[in-house]
């Protein structure tokens, strides 16, 4: 029989291991919630007015807030209130447009803010706004800001520009006043009837106190501080970025307008539910398909968008393969919002320019591109064929449109080659200039396996012209900084449209936008008007008028080449709930959810 001592001990025992399991029950339920997936590509940093890159800007839409935002279950797209407390009030004239923000909203903690809590305010927009404007911060999107016509600002800028002085951040223009703590207005030279759209990108026009940007200067990059619903933890450049949730972030719950099944029972799951739903986002940058694809399969990513040596494998026919199905895998295929191009760099002597030889030689080059090769083979049936930059589920994209452009005519590129005196004088096999000097086209690539397939597939198409390609390949941030300063003769490109308006296709061409957006540095006067004539219609007939002699134009003079609109085939793994491909908006980090039960075991 055990002793009066022994039982205490032993019931001591057990109940110090039941408060042990407990709180390893505990521990374990606390564990964060960590989304992890990969960009294919490296980013360049995280301040607004300095990055254009599709995966810089996605991780700014989501440290950074604009005042309005896209419902992120609403198709085709709705706008609805963010950090604004209502939708804009605006002038009949959609001359004037005024904000009120809704009071009570914190930029993450930050040492430039001296310890205390920072709430935002109007004049912090008003402060981002101007960053685009100062010409210190070399913005590709300057030209885009300058074209809106706010006001005074243009003034502001003209003036740093004459002068060589600092941009003056307090001066007081008519265009962007800020009313009291909380109400900003914007006033237009010109009717801004889609402004909206402007205001709901995050990636862009998300706030930026001045406390920070003063505090941080040429770092700023690295030292994003925003008001979203997380901040940057770790970053890694061109390997990892880790965010993790922002502890100032306000009480933001899930509330989503859907118009469809699919949606409808995202909503029902998550309605209520405070945002973010995961503790931290970790990212690392995979530029090889191969291992990002692997890593997937292991588990190790929670979402992969497949890349396309692997669509057939993943998505036979279109449909979920059954060894993925079994493991609880999910399929989202979308058609892309997007499309790719190869542009000319018009200032270039060979490809530039507007004289018939000129515009003949990249006509030819254009007819003698088979991009439905491209989309056999490349990519795995993954994309259709473009007609233009006029991206699907954007204002004036027609299926049944058809341009020159898709054409792909052998013969009639041979023709045109030789009709302007590009010929094989030597006959070594390859076309001479009409001058007689050599011809090389210089292509910039990436040094990753998908792009030595697409550059395998068009040296092919060149070879079949008897035109000499030079492929100079390079990690595709160093490749945009050469694009930007002109010195890239030809680049292939994809494009995401961040709105579903067709203006943001327009300015990649316009003039006053060259070595910014408009990496063609294509310049052409009827072209441009038309640009700022569109800006200003409300959508209608008339508006679509102007965009297609727009297109006209630019089928004609061909400073780019436009291939195909990408079908993209995500993947998501059973513990990631409520994952659904936004149609613009990059945000979707907060709305979903991880749960580690659903995980499947290796």
């Amino acid at each position: 029989m055990k002793s009066r001592a022994a039982i205490i001990s032993l019931r001591l025992t057990v109940v110090g291991l039941g408060l042990a399991l407990g709180l390893v029950g505990a521990a374990q339920a606390a564990a964060p919630k960590v989304l992890r997936y990969a960009f294919p590509a490296a980013e360049t940093g995280f301040d607004p007015p300095q990055t254009n890159d599709l995966y810089s800007r996605t991780v700014e839409a989501h440290i950074f807030e604009a005042p309005y935002k896209y419902d992120y279950l609403a198709r085709p797209f709705k706008v609805v209130p963010n950090t604004a407390a209502a939708l804009p009030e605006v002038s009949s004239d959609f001359r004037t447009w005024t904000i009120r923000l809704q009071p009570g909203t914190l930029f993450a903690d930050d040492p430039a803010f001296g310890g205390r809590p920072r709430e935002l305010i109007a004049q912090d927009y008003a402060y981002t706004w101007r960053r685009f404007y100062d010409p210190a911060n070399k913005s590709a999107l300057a030209s885009a800001f300058v074209e809106e016509g706010v006001l005074g600002l243009n003034v502001l800028r003209d003036a740093a520009l004459k002068t060589g002085k600092p941009f003056d951040y307090d001066a007081e223009v008519e265009g962007l006043r800020v009313l009291d703590r909380y109400t900003l207005q914007f006033r237009f030279e010109q009717p801004r009837p889609r402004f909206l759209l402007t205001l709901a990108d995050s990636g862009v026009v998300g706030a930026v106190a001045r406390e920070v940007v003063e505090q941080y200067g040429d770092k700023i990059m690295a030292n994003p501080v925003g008001t979203g619903p997380f901040r940057l933890a770790n970053w890694r450049r061109s390997s990892l970025i880790v965010l993790e949730r922002n502890p100032q972030y306000r009480e933001v719950f899930f509330d989503a307008q859907p118009n469809d099944a699919a949606g409808r029972e995202i909503a029902a799951r998550f309605k209520g539910r405070r945002l973010p739903m995961v503790d931290r986002v970790e990212v690392a940058i995979i530029e090889e398909s191969q291992p990002r694809w692997l890593a997937f399969l292991n588990c190790q990513f929670d979402q992969v968008t497949v890349p396309l040596e692997f669509a057939t494998l993943a998505a036979p026919n279109g449909k979920l393969a059954p060894n993925l199905a079994r493991q609880g895998v999910s399929l989202h295929r979308v058609l892309g919002t997007d499309f790719t191009l190869f542009y000319f760099n018009m200032d270039d002597p060979l490809v530039g320019g507007t004289q018939p030889a000129q515009v003949a030689l990249r006509r030819a080059i254009s007819l003698g591109t088979d991009v439905n090769r491209e989309i056999t083979l490349a990519r795995r049936g993954q994309a259709i064929p473009a007609q233009s930059w006029v991206a699907p589920g954007t204002y004036g994209y027609d299926p049944a449109y058809k341009s020159v452009n898709s054409d792909y005519d052998l013969p009639r590129a041979k023709a045109l080659l030789d009709l302007f005196g590009y010929v094989d004088r030597d006959g070594d096999g390859w076309r001479e200039q009409p001058d007689g000097q050599a011809l090389a086209l210089e292509y910039a690539s990436q040094p990753d396996s998908i792009s030595r397939q697409f550059d395998e597939l068009w040296k092919k198409n060149m070879d079949e012209l008897g035109l000499r390609l030079v492929i100079k390949t390079g990690r595709w941030p160093e490749q945009l900084k050469a694009a930007r300063a002109g010195k890239l003769m030809l680049w292939q490109l994809g494009y995401t449209a961040n709105g579903p308006d067709v203006q943001e296709g327009l300015v990649l061409l316009y003039g006053p936008d060259s070595g910014g957006q408009n990496l063609a540095r294509f310049r052409d006067e009827r072209f441009d008007a038309l640009v700022r004539q569109a800006k200003s219609l409300p959508d209608g007939p008339q508006r679509l008028a102007l965009v297609r002699e727009a297109q006209n134009i630019v089928s004609a003079l061909a400073p780019h080449k436009y291939n195909v609109h990408r079908i993209l085939t995500d993947l998501t793994q059973p513990q990631l709930l409520g994952y659904r491909r936004p149609a613009f908006a990059r945000q979707w980090w907060h709305y979903v959810d991880i749960d580690e039960s659903r995980r499947p075991l290796k």
